[in-house]
């Protein structure tokens, strides 16, 4: 079978410098993930903080639990989610929706199953310049119908999350610019995405099997698979030559530049920052004030 283009030109194609395999871990209570970005190997991929492929049924999940100082992207892949948190916000996260959270200066909430069987999801931490971090939180949730998709006859397909592709533009503002881009490509297909040469981007592969990069340099990749990619370089190629479609995202971001310091759920710029996160948070002030007396509805149920 001929391989097929898209209409973008990329000029020079990054190439993959580091290539994971997201092993399966416990998280929460009870859920399974696989952590590419934020595990040992890599603490951090400036402005990324984690990225976790999740696996969770009932009773399972993540019960009420605090953030300060970034943004958390959760992508649904299957089965749904109930998100509730101390503001009173609630509401279900189904296949193919999106819930782009900024959680600023402070945020307690659960992700819970929502439904029978198994729920299966990414979720993507994005840091806060310090400017940013602490902010009033914010969120901006896109049910599957609205994202944005586009197609071309060359067997590429594009569920827009944030960012622009084929000519697709998400609605989604970013704080910390950022591109977020679902992927399939039919057998035979051939991709070229542009990204902003100032840049760090990476690539998760969902299902199936692709190429990534350009000539002698190029690596193929299977399901549950990161690759990080180079710096420079005006865009990415990948392709399909196997008898079955190839689902990924491509993700990239302005790196931020800024120092880190993070203790699980906060991330800040510097120790003294953290300690006072920690203590904000135990005396319930400067952001957690209805940390105090709320208890999610899940939370309660499971006794917690």
């Amino acid at each position: 079978m001929p391989d097929r283009e898209n209409s973008c030109v990329v000029r020079e194609s990054r190439q993959v410098v580091r290539k994971f395999l997201a092993r399966p871990q416990h998280e929460g209570v009870g859920a399974i993930v696989r952590r590419s970005i934020g595990r040992f190997e890599l603490k951090y991929f400036d402005p990324f903080l984690a990225l976790d492929e999740f696996s969770v049924t009932a009773p399972a999940g993540f019960p009420d639990h605090p953030h300060r100082g970034f943004e958390t992207v959760t992508y649904m892949l299957q089965g749904s989610v109930l998100h509730e948190d101390f503001e009173g916000h609630k509401g279900t996260i189904a296949a193919g929706d999106l819930q782009w959270m900024t959680a600023g200066r402070g945020i307690v909430h659960s992700e819970m199953p929502a439904a029978q069987g198994t729920q299966k999801g990414l979720q993507l931490w994005i840091n806060l310049s310090s400017k940013h971090k602490m902010i009033e939180p914010r969120y901006q949730e896109i049910s599957s119908k609205d994202i944005a998709e586009a197609s071309n006859d060359d067997g590429v397909k594009v569920r827009v999350i944030a960012g622009e592709a084929l000519g697709a533009k998400s609605p989604v503002y970013t704080r910390t610019p950022t591109m977020y881009l679902d992927f399939t490509l039919e057998p035979g297909a051939r991709l070229q995405q542009p990204i902003p040469a100032s840049w760090n981007a990476f690539v998760y592969v969902l299902d199936g099997e692709g190429g990534f990069g350009s000539g002698s340099k190029a690596v193929t990749a299977s399901a549950h698979h990161l690759l990080l990619l180079s710096s420079g370089g005006d865009g990415l190629e990948a392709w399909n030559k196997t008898a079955k479609p190839v689902r990924f995202i491509l993700v990239g971001g302005q790196p931020l530049g800024e120092p880190l310091a993070q203790l699980g759920p906060f991330v800040m710029n510097s120790e003294e920052e953290i300690d006072q996160a920690i203590d904000d948070f135990e005396k319930c002030v400067n952001g957690f004030e209805k940390a105090r007396h709320w208890r999610s509805e899940s939370g309660i149920s499971l006794g917690l």
